[in-house]
């Protein structure tokens, strides 16, 4: 254990010690909180201080004390001073133990201490012990500054972000490309220290992206380009279409070839791509239309058909046309929430209202995505980054532009839900999607990391979320999940959403380099490995978010790890070698 003791002058004396120290650190605070004035530096003023007191009391109520038995007075006076006295001692002791019997042992305990054995020790035994004496060092700051409002899974999240720190700089000396995405995975996925400024570098107004929605099928629906919306009130209404008699199966005119893929939903990893093809482009509104329906929750919600059609056509047109980020992910996110909903340990703990809530949420949380990061509008001090002081920047937006096209009437699919039941439908969405924020990842793995330690010391396999908190945490984890789900599917989307990513990310790369800003990690088109981006991308970030909720829904997930290993190994295997002078350029460029 450690513990500082501060003097008048601000100047802390730091000591460590034993079991039995842990003991006597809690016993001095009881007796400074029962009797502050037993610290050295203030015991005198204390006392002098309450005699005082007392002499003043005597003098404005003269004849109090006059009924006193002096008897009774003066025992009770020698009691008190002897109990005083025996205080003082004790707190003198245990001082001076703290200060100056732990520094000589401390200070002579390789000469007090036999060697264990004469042998050297290996240099892998001595290696493990450093590091683990590193860890308890850990350990015992994190029991010095605990503090009781601090919750476990902050002090998780703080261990995790130690532990990735430390395998990332490993990582990061291999080679030049694995500095790159060190660094990438540290500024992407960890939230960024208070004392770290961001760069603001005013640039000019962003160009405007050509919309993502294909060809409309229903005639009243033009073709537009969706501009950028700096302001929520650039949301366009668009007409409600009309119907000639009954929907198509999947709320829009479809392929007959697409119903083989749709039979998929329920599996992990059905083609995307190709029911987008199939549904000329509208995977999105067919997977989520036929998701809702296929969980009886048109019934439910008294949800028309025509309504959530047009919504979701809406939604689709403000998805813009990037590589990555568009409604084809979006429709992908839906899905893959869906399938993790229905891990069979899981079955009843959601109410169909929060199942609703979190198959919407996959669906628009990415809805006008400018194909840009958080940090790079920041940095260029664009509007939506103003807007949004900063924090979640895409994420805050995404969820506004879905609620605001929720607001015209003719989209309005939840119109018969109460006033309780919309607000708490918003509640859940808002929360989810601001968990897609990828720099809220370790604080998510920490989280979940916390349940699964909890249902081990429960010692049964079923989960018991009663509160909203515990509820919305696992949702917000599913999320998490289904967002960065790519490298779990089967190897042929992984290597095209990895493709998709990569372009998306060199883009943002040309636009820093046009604009005289230093180019983010992993977003220079001629200084990436891709392959060696993906093994750590899986390592470090994918796999254990993965496998700590295979842990929570066991056995259920264990296909998808396997798949997310086979896929680690795919890419693993097709690492090219590089150049021995680049890996020495870049063990010089970490010495400057």
């Amino acid at each position: 254990m450690s513990i500082s003791l501060n003097n008048n002058n601000n100047r802390s004396v730091r000591r460590k010690f034993g079991e039995s120290g842990f003991t006597f650190r809690f016993r001095i605070q009881n007796v400074t909180r029962r009797r502050p004035d037993c610290d050295p530096v203030c015991s005198v003023i204390g006392k002098s201080s309450k005699r005082s007191i007392q002499s003043d009391f005597d003098i404005q109520h003269p004849g109090r004390h006059q009924t006193s038995n002096p008897y009774l007075e003066s025992e009770k006076r020698k009691k008190t001073e002897k109990n005083e006295k025996q205080e003082d001692n004790f707190y003198r002791w245990n001082t001076s133990f703290l200060l100056n019997s732990d520094d000589s042992r401390h200070a002579n305990r390789s000469t007090k201490r036999p060697p264990l054995h004469n042998t050297p020790l290996p240099d892998d035994v001595v290696q493990c012990a450093h590091d683990t004496l590193e860890e308890l060092d850990w350990c015992l700051d994190q029991l010095e500054t605990i503090q009781t409002h601090r919750s476990v899974s902050e002090m998780a999240s703080s261990k995790f972000r130690k532990m990735l720190n430390k395998e990332l700089s490993h990582f990061a000396e291999s080679s030049k490309s694995g500095t790159q995405v060190s660094k990438f995975l540290i500024t992407t996925y960890m939230d960024k220290e208070e004392d770290e400024p961001s760069i603001e570098i005013e640039v000019p107004t962003e160009v405007q992206g050509p919309s993502t929605s294909g060809p409309m099928t229903l005639s009243i629906l033009k073709k537009a380009q969706t501009a950028a919306m700096n302001k929520i009130s650039g949301v366009r209404k668009l007409r409600a279409p009309s119907h000639d008699g009954q929907l198509p199966e999947y709320g829009v005119n479809c392929a007959r070839e697409i119903a083989v893929h749709m039979q998929r939903l329920d599996d992990w990893g059905p083609d995307v791509f190709k029911i987008d093809e199939l549904s000329k482009n509208h995977s999105l509104t067919v997977i989520t239309f036929t998701l809702l329906r296929q969980r009886n929750l048109f019934k439910t919600f008294e949800i028309h058909p025509s309504t959530l059609v047009t919504y979701l056509l809406n939604l689709e047109h403000h998805y813009r046309n990037n590589h990555y980020h568009n409604f084809i992910h979006a429709a992908d996110v839906a899905q893959s929430m869906h399938v993790l909903l229905m891990s069979p340990v899981l079955t009843e703990v959601f109410s169909d209202l929060e199942v609703l809530a979190a198959i919407f949420a996959g669906a628009i949380h990415d809805v006008d995505h400018p194909g840009f990061t958080n940090q790079y509008l920041i940095n260029s001090n664009n509007e939506l980054a103003i807007m949004y002081n900063d924090e979640s920047v895409l994420e805050q937006h995404h969820l506004a532009v879905a609620f605001k096209l929720l607001q015209d009437s003719n989209c309005d699919f939840l119109a018969n839900l109460s006033r309780k039941q919309r607000l708490q439908f918003r509640k859940i969405v808002i929360d989810m999607v601001l968990a897609t924020d990828m720099s809220k990842h370790m604080s998510l793995l920490a989280d979940l990391k916390t349940m699964v330690e909890a249902k081990k010391v429960a010692g049964n396999n079923v989960i018991v979320l009663d509160k909203y908190n515990d509820k919305i945490q696992v949702l917000q984890s599913m999320i998490h999940l289904a967002d960065l789900s790519n490298p779990t599917k089967p190897i042929e989307l992984y290597q095209q959403w990895n493709q998709r990513i990569m372009e998306e990310y060199w883009r943002q790369g040309d636009k820093e380099k046009e604009l005289g800003l230093e180019i983010s990690p992993m977003c220079d088109r001629g200084n990436v490995t891709i392959e060696k981006s993906q093994v750590g991308f899986i390592d470090y970030i994918v796999h254990p978010l993965y496998e700590t909720w295979a842990d929570l829904v066991y056995p259920d997930a264990q296909n998808i790890l396997d798949q997310l290993e086979e896929n680690r190994e795919w890419y693993q295997s097709r690492i090219p070698e590089e150049p021995e002078t680049a890996r020495t350029v870049t063990e010089e460029d970490e010495h400057k």
